[in-house]
């Protein structure tokens, strides 16, 4: 009987699952993860909504708290009502301060002092000292390589504030939002992804067989895009592009600020590429492998990704076959937490031709897409990603750009770098974001030296 009866459940499910897959190959949609995307907003802001009024009830009876409590619940409110930060944390607010230039050091009676007198002023240095308390308790470079702290809670206790046990009404909301998050969401998306790879290395394998280029291209096009199409589908993804007159058609460079590693399934969903980067293994792996039988992809290895020339001369011989898709590129090297634009790479602004900007925003209620690659390995942001509630980004096209005459690699860059910040809604940085994983070079750190000690001089 019981066995009977999960049958009956089991056949429309999978039905309804088949269905979907499908639909996602082909890149269509009824409207399911659009209106699930809809019902999350109102739960959230029903979330929202029941915290504050739980905190201003507990706020309005002292006598039932301890002071520890009711900090705790001051700070709870603070904290919805505070205004975010560039990188969502509430820290410090700064103010804009305005240092003195060497000119503006001097007292107002400059010429009643003798050239050779040394004249200081405690207030001169205050600026100075306010500004180097700020930068270390929250600097622009080190705050871009950590999660967004979030206005408001989204059911997720991915955060450093305990939300769901403010009010029963949360706590039932977060219990039934777990469950559905661990038993029936994560397992689909898992099925789904594992149906994306097997559909990868299947297909292109097959494609890799057909003798006849001009089958081939097309071929591997569709398998590419499918393959993509359903690994974003394992995330629950609701992409929406902008200007897709400008969408890349032609080979060149395809350049995107980059957030995490699905940012290829994201903009694969849409527009086929070539991919360039060096050889992974474990999951990455297998796709790349997969991919490569079929596509002008290229891979390096660790030791030759370091090689300068070599990676221009692999980059010069694909844009000059006019029938390759456009490169993908991430000039930024890393992965910034979807708050700013760090410094580009000039590599791929060297080689010449077309450069295609692209810019990607993650909308971080439905979940942090950030990887922090420092801290958690492929499979634990895997298992982040399968466990979130969907990933929600906008794609916009952005008009071709080319290299002006006696414009450097670098300026050319820096321009790319600065329209893809500002349609994005990004901080436009200058720094590398390399200085996640090392320290910063010696000839920076004097560079700053030598302007601080440049302010101090007096006339």
């Amino acid at each position: 009987m019981l066995y009977g009866i999960l049958s009956l459940c089991w056949i429309p499910l999978a039905g309804f699952v088949s269905f979907l897959i499908i639909l996602s190959a082909i890149n269509k949609s009824i409207g399911v993860r659009r209106a699930y995307v809809k019902l999350l907003l109102r739960i959230f802001e029903y979330g929202r909504n029941s915290i504050e009024s739980a905190s201003n009830e507990n706020l309005k009876n002292p006598n039932e708290k301890t002071a520890e409590d009711q900090n705790s619940q001051v700070e709870l409110v603070n904290g919805l009502d505070a205004k975010e930060s560039t990188t969502g944390a509430v820290l410090i607010n700064r103010d804009a301060v305005l240092l003195p230039q060497p000119q503006e050091l001097n007292h107002d009676k400059p010429n009643s002092i003798k050239k050779e007198e040394i004249n200081f002023d405690f207030e001169n240095c205050l600026d100075y000292v306010k500004a180097g308390v700020e930068a270390i308790i929250e600097d622009d470079v080190t705050s871009r390589f950590q999660a967004e702290e979030l206005k408001n809670w989204n059911m997720l206790t991915r955060t450093n504030r305990h939300y769901e046990f403010i009010s029963w009404k949360i706590t039932l909301i977060w219990v039934v939002g777990f469950a559905v998050r661990y038993s029936i969401l994560m397992p689909l998306r898992v099925f789904v992804c594992f149906v994306g790879v097997v559909f990868a290395v299947v297909s292109n394998a097959f494609v890799a067989l057909v003798p006849y280029r001009f089958l081939r291209r097309p071929l591997a096009d569709l398998c590419f895009k499918i393959t993509f199409r359903l690994i974003s589908s394992s995330l629950s993804a609701v992409i929406t592009f902008h200007n897709k007159q400008y969408k890349p058609k032609s080979c060149g460079f395809c350049v995107a600020n980059h957030t995490t590693p699905f940012d290829v399934a994201m903009l694969s969903t849409d527009c086929t590429f070539s991919l360039i980067g060096q050889r992974h293994g474990g999951f990455l792996g297998v796709l790349q492998r997969a991919l490569a039988r079929a596509s002008p992809h290229i891979w390096f290895e660790r030791g030759e990704a370091k090689d300068r020339h070599l990676v221009a001369e692999r980059l010069k011989q694909h844009v000059s076959d006019p029938s390759n898709p456009p490169i993908l590129i991430f000039p930024e090297g890393t992965c910034i937490n979807n708050t700013s634009v760090m410094q580009f790479k000039k590599g791929s602004f060297e080689v010449g031709g077309v450069i295609y900007p692209v810019a990607i925003k993650y909308d971080p209620r439905f979940g942090d897409a950030f990887w922090n690659s420092s801290k958690y390995s492929m499979m634990q942001y895997l298992y982040m990603m399968m466990t979130s509630w969907a990933i929600v980004c906008d794609v916009w096209y952005l008009p071709p750009m080319y290299r002006q005459e006696g414009e450097s690699a670098i300026d050319f860059a820096n321009r790319v770098k600065g329209v893809i910040a500002k349609q994005g809604g990004l901080v436009d940085l200058v720094w590398d974001g390399q200085l996640k994983r090392m320290k910063p070079k010696k000839e920076w750190r004097e560079i700053q030296q030598i302007e601080f000690a440049n302010r101090l001089k007096s006339d």
